[in-house]
């Protein structure tokens, strides 16, 4: 279905979400009718910030809003879906618009599948009443189950439509640059040189991907590497609970600015706790650029400040190779809890592989180098 088509038979005039590959003729018809406008399309930090403000614009217009993102977002609406959007709390309504990764019989990545097992399922836990959008849906059907939906929004129910792969098309074309000039992968690359035989975290995305990639190229083998392949946001926290609990190594995170952002609370954390063992990395390229290049708000914001203020001993800021390696060389030196924020462009070459291993091989693989498998397999396990 043409995407235009689609938005026109939403009927809404305010968007907000978190960016899917899925959805990416939805995004870039946002970013090409309106960009970032905090009118009408506000790009989040997370899914369940995207419910809030979604809630707090119906309760200034009265209006509908819409909500968009992965299937793997369903886990951050479910407070404010069930605590403040449902009908027997606030009775807020609100269009969700859901990219279906890991549909049953689809194959997709590993971290996608029993998300998209139980995507339906939850939505019906939630009491949110659901429309399955395929590429053989046709206008006639969505519009008539569009107006039954205004029934139940009406009445302050949530519903959602859940986009199959291929479902929404002719998507406009929209480019997504910025002003750096490091590429990630060679960011990663000076990285691996310093961290050496130290265990790394790596986040969800192409960062994990590429750290897979560098590591076969170098015939390294892929057991210091935990690979975040799914859980977005989640990587730094993996990391202090390796660093706290084994703090005779030094750990290193390759964290992203949109996974830094959707759950920033966790620099606090960390800052909080200052293990003297941790490195955190944050490449920092302003984009959503795993699903598609739409822009985050990392660019306006100083991730470097941030760290001070959660109570990081260092962080700096790096904008050239030069900056990097020396940023690296004294985190690696210091006895301290080390934050380094990277300037990075976007893109990524096109041939960019895959792990080729799976998310228990690279758990075990992992924690047989840490030492820690055989533990796991005691009575305390």
């Amino acid at each position: 279905m043409n995407v235009s088509t689609f938005a026109e038979i939403l009927g809404a005039d305010f968007y907000t979400g978190v960016p899917d590959s899925q959805l990416k003729a939805l995004c870039n018809y946002l970013m090409a009718r309106w960009g970032i406008d905090p009118q009408h399309h506000i790009i989040a930090a997370n899914e369940g910030n995207c419910a809030a403000l979604a809630a707090g614009y119906h309760l200034a217009t009265g209006r509908v809003p819409v909500v968009y993102m992965q299937n793997s977002g369903e886990g951050n609406i479910i407070n404010p879906a069930a605590s403040l959007l449902h009908e027997k709390v606030y009775g807020i309504p609100v269009i969700f618009v859901i990219g279906w990764r890991g549909e049953p019989g689809v194959h997709d990545e590993p971290q996608h599948i029993w998300q998209g097992e139980v995507t339906l399922r939850l939505l019906e836990d939630m009491g949110i009443a659901c429309c399955v959008v395929g590429k053989d849906t046709t206008e006639e059907e969505l519009r008539a189950q569009a107006e039954a939906f205004r029934v139940l929004l009406a009445q302050g129910r949530d519903v959602a439509f859940v986009i199959r792969k291929g479902a929404l098309t002719d998507a406009p074309a929209v480019a997504y640059t910025n002003a750096h000039t490091m590429r990630r992968e060679e960011i990663i690359r000076h990285i691996t040189a310093f961290s050496g035989d130290d265990p790394v975290v790596s986040t969800t995305g192409k960062a994990s991907r590429e750290l897979f990639e560098i590591r076969e190229a170098e015939g390294r083998g892929h057991s210091l590497d935990f690979l975040t392949v799914g859980s977005m946001g989640h990587a730094s926290s993996i990391a202090l609970g390796i660093a706290l609990q084994r703090k005779e190594k030094r750990v290193w995170c390759v964290d992203g600015d949109g996974a830094a952002l959707m759950h920033m609370g966790a620099m606090a954390v960390i800052g909080a706790n200052r293990p003297g063992n941790l490195i955190h990395i944050v490449i920092n390229n302003g984009a959503h650029e795993t699903v598609g290049g739409m822009p985050t708000v990392a660019e306006q914001a100083d991730l470097t400040a941030v760290a001070k203020a959660c109570g990081y001993p260092s962080a700096v800021c790096a904008d050239s190779f030069e900056a990097l390696d020396a940023a690296l060389r004294e985190a690696r030196a210091a006895d301290c809890l080390c934050f380094i924020e990277v300037k990075c462009a976007i893109g990524a070459r096109d041939d960019l592989g895959r792990p080729t291993t799976t998310a228990k091989e690279n758990k075990e693989r992992f924690m047989e180098a840490l030492g820690s498998l055989a533990a796991a397999s005691g009575p305390e396990a």
